[in-house]
């Protein structure tokens, strides 16, 4: 099958390479906002992918490896401020993160291992201050008694 692109109008969606998605992928939202920018390879997410919201504000950036997420990923409230950042490895949430509340304060810190919250994990509340009965440390997703 040839390869070739498929287009509507504004809304240049996909490439295809032998029936499957492959190479740049852009989709817009219907005001002709920009929504998402990245590649497939072989039918699967692939490399560097941006989205935004209808108004134009970043949502997410990062990468995915084979379809999963992989490496470092930002991911932003509605208003632009940052609401959580960290790594994954093979899909899952793997070593540091953060996640902030929509006033930009730190919400929260800790270490994930494959997914699961692990070690000590630090909550405050919208002004910055720790919030004691929710901080602990964490083992296989569980927090300590």
């Amino acid at each position: 099958m040839p390869n070739y692109s498929y287009n509507i109008g504004a809304f240049n969606c996909c490439n295809y390479k032998d029936g499957e998605w492959d190479g740049p992928w852009l989709f817009y939202y219907d005001n002709g906002q920009l929504r998402f920018k990245g590649t497939y390879k072989d039918a699967k997410w692939d490399g560097p992918w941006v989205s935004y919201t209808d108004n134009g504000l970043l949502w997410s950036k990062g990468s995915y490896k084979n379809g999963e997420y992989g490496g470092p990923w930002d991911f932003y409230h509605a208003n632009g401020h940052l609401r959580e950042q960290g790594t994954f490895k093979d899909g899952w949430k793997h070593g540091p993160w953060l996640s902030y509340h929509d006033n930009g304060q730190l919400m929260e810190k800790g270490n994930y291992k494959d997914g699961k919250a692990d070690g000590l994990w630090i909550v405050y509340n919208k002004y910055g201050t720790v919030v004691p009965h929710l901080t602990g440390t964490f083992k296989n997703g569980v927090k300590a008694k």
